[in-house]
């Protein structure tokens, strides 16, 4: 890792396999920022545990599955490190640590608090880890000196809650030990499901990276287009149609005007067009499924990646510790 760059760190919680909304509102950028910065990337297990606490085999099965998913899509451990929070063991204690300095008021006025309550009324949330996650979620970025975490718009007042964790922290103790970090606000494309909600794995609704050519093609035939749009005669509106929404993402400029074009004037049906988009999307998700075969018939390769990743950031962890201990005088 070259230490002269920025550091960027950012996680993805095991609950499950990859899809398409994943791709383009995480990795995409992903991939352009380890290009250009010192990235940290991590598999948020313990964070999972805070909604999937009474169902955590899935978060075991998933580490493996979301891997093979990152090194499909091209994220490189060579230019990334790529760990399992559970593994860094720094991540509890400095978690414990920020706890104590951490107003009960700052973690109640986080506005995603009671909007994921809501959310999940199906589960029980009402619980000490999932008021404080913040915290562990500072912990995570602090430990590697990051400057800069790559959120969506939604994310921001979290990382301002950790910069506030932060200042207190390092006026406390009189040291600038902690950094700062920076929200990166991500460009997050609108990505809905066949069904027009969210892509979801609780809708049941997901085009999976690891779906096979014939899972994407039902997947896409059985979308819901232009809901004004009755007969094949009858003009289009491609701005409120779900694959049109596909194809400003996969397609090249040349078939998104033509598809525009034909849909307005009724010269192309929605059934035409579903094929064609599932055609894109297999062409695009095929070196995607190929490379994740592979990587899945070397288990072995794929703990060696892990592992070493662990062993890096243990390494960073480490030092930061040493100083939050001796500011502490701990």
């Amino acid at each position: 890792m070259n230490s002269k760059k920025k550091v960027v760190l950012s996680g993805m919680r095991p609950t499950g396999k990859l899809h398409l909304g994943h791709y383009h509102g995480v990795l995409r950028n992903w991939l352009k920022l380890q290009e250009e910065y010192d990235c940290f990337f991590f598999i948020a297990d313990w964070h999972a545990l805070t909604t999937e606490y009474a169902t955590p085999e899935v978060i075991r099965e998933s580490r493996r599955e979301i891997l093979a998913d990152w090194l499909s899509v091209g994220l490189d451990p060579r230019k990334s490190t790529l760990f399992i929070q559970s593994s860094v063991k720094e991540h509890a204690e400095l978690q414990l640590l920020l706890s104590m300095i951490t107003p009960l008021g700052w973690l109640e006025r986080v506005p995603s608090y009671k909007e994921m309550q809501q959310e999940l009324s199906n589960k029980d949330l009402s619980t000490h880890g999932f008021l404080g996650y913040p915290v562990l979620q500072t912990a995570d970025i602090v430990l590697y000196n990051a400057e800069i975490v790559p959120v969506g718009s939604d994310q921001v007042p979290h990382i301002e809650l950790a910069r506030e964790i932060v200042r207190r922290f390092n006026s406390l103790y009189k040291q600038q030990v902690l950094v700062e970090p920076q929200p990166l606000l991500t460009p997050a494309p609108k990505l809905l499901g066949p069904d027009r909600r969210k892509m979801s794995k609780s809708y049941d609704n997901c085009l999976f990276l690891s779906d096979s050519p014939k899972e994407i093609e039902k997947k896409v035939l059985s979308a819901i287009t232009d809901p004004a749009r009755q007969r094949k005669e009858d003009p289009g509106h491609p701005d409120i149609c779900l694959i049109f929404d596909y194809h400003k993402l996969h397609s090249d400029r040349e078939t998104i005007e033509r598809v525009r074009r034909d849909c307005c004037a009724a010269a192309i049906g929605c059934v035409e067009d579903k094929k064609m988009m599932a055609n894109i999307l297999n062409n695009f998700l095929d070196p995607i499924r190929k490379k994740r075969e592979e990587l899945l018939k070397r288990p072995k390769d794929l703990e060696d990646i892990i592992q070493e990743g662990n062993r890096r950031a243990h390494e960073v962890a480490a030092q930061t510790m040493e100083r939050v201990r001796s500011a502490m005088k701990l």
